[in-house]
């Protein structure tokens, strides 16, 4: 029986992926073998020794300590690409109301008393104030070309929009689903120059953060509009403020209000909606606890953010995984203890990345304590897991 705690609501699409014959799944669990989470705030949290696995139902995982995890050989995974539609249709949302002006002029008709002729006169004498202007022919720039940043490139070409790539990592199964009419900027600074409207999906870390910056706002074009629905941090908000103040952004459209962003009249802050949508929250949940009960029952990983992508098909045989530093023999000083035990090695991956690596390996008969030990004592491994035969 897995335990598996619950830091946040998971949706039950979600739960239902974890069996209760094989799962108990509650909010107060003592010892679990596995987190599920969102947006709950884990880096004052005292996680207990007995996690395996810590699971976020959303892209982003600021909000978990993953290097100490990495350092326990705990795999935290993720689930990219599951809101992905969520956000693209909030990104075309946002520029449009960036466009064309319209959470102004909403706000403009919701403060209006009059009433009759008299409503409708004001109506027409104010709207020439919130004119804007329309996508087609204009240049988009997206930052970042995941799953999301993908399909809004995709999207923007449909709407009739230029579109200007920049992604230093784009991985090649996101470049075989990028249109071939989404052009490639080769610096950030090119991206700038070029676009009406530039929209950003990366990531929150020291090499994104304030990538929109003074300068980076001074090389676009006059009037352009600007949209965050990717993180708070990559954009220099005071910046993005001075932009506004002087004209050089039309529009600030982001899903992370500061007091300073609330209150200006040319940006258009909202409470963090990115992937709040029904068929979001259960694409999250199912993606996530798919992957955590496939890593729980078989050791595979996939969609982990600080160890390597690991599947290996199941035998009928016994199973041991290895989270381990990456330093050479690992494999080969690991082979030598199952040697010597007389068992036999019937299937083996290792995979690595960085400063970590990850092993499979599947043994015709079931390995001892003295051998699991042994292994375990091995410099450099972080953890050990017996998984037995397959259920």
């Amino acid at each position: 029986m897995f335990k598996v705690l619950t830091l946040n609501n998971i949706t039950v699409e979600g739960l239902r992926r974890l069996p209760r014959s094989r799962y108990e799944v509650a909010s107060e669990l003592t010892h679990p073998d596995a987190i599920l989470l969102r947006s709950h705030k884990m880096h004052d949290m005292d996680i207990p020794a007995s996690v395996s696995a810590i699971g976020r139902a959303g892209a982003g995982t600021n909000n978990i300590p993953v290097d100490e995890m990495s350092a326990r050989g705990v795999p935290v995974f993720n689930t990219p690409g599951a809101n992905a539609n969520a956000v693209k249709e909030l990104t075309i949302a946002g520029m449009l109301i960036g466009a064309r002006n319209l959470c102004q002029a909403s706000e403009y008709v919701a403060a209006l008393e009059e009433t009759g002729d008299a409503l409708n006169k004001v109506v027409e004498a104010g709207k020439k104030q919130f004119a804007g202007f329309e996508l087609p022919g204009k240049t988009l720039g997206v930052i970042g070309l995941g799953a999301i940043g993908v399909e809004v490139a995709n999207a923007a070409l449909s709407l009739g929009m230029k579109v200007v790539g920049f992604d230093s990592a784009i991985t090649v199964q996101n470049a075989w689903q990028l249109s071939s009419g989404v052009e490639q900027a080769d610096t950030l600074d090119q991206l700038f120059q070029r676009a009406d409207f530039v929209t950003l999906h990366v990531p929150l870390m020291e090499a994104t953060r304030n990538i929109v910056n003074a300068d980076r706002l001074q090389l676009m074009k006059d009037g352009a509009v600007l949209v965050n629905f990717a993180r708070d941090g990559i954009v220099d908000d005071a910046a993005a403020i001075a932009a506004l103040d002087s004209d050089k952004l039309h529009s600030f459209v982001t899903d992370f209000p500061t007091p300073e962003l609330i209150k200006h009249p040319k940006a258009v802050t909202l409470p963090h909606l990115g992937a709040s949508t029904v068929e979001a929250e259960e694409n999250c949940a199912i993606m996530i606890a798919e992957n955590v009960k496939d890593y729980l029952e078989n050791g595979n990983i996939r969609f982990s953010v600080n160890f390597p992508e690991a599947r290996l098909r199941r035998l009928d045989t016994w199973r041991i995984t290895l989270a381990n530093a990456n330093v050479p023999n690992m494999v080969g000083q690991m082979s030598t203890c199952i040697a010597h035990a007389g068992l036999n090695i019937e299937d083996l991956l290792n995979k690595s990345v960085g400063e970590f690596a990850y092993t499979i390996v599947d043994v015709n008969d079931e390995p001892s304590p003295e051998l699991l030990e042994q292994i375990g004592s091995i410099e450099g491994v972080l953890a050990l897991r017996n998984l037995g035969k397959p259920v």
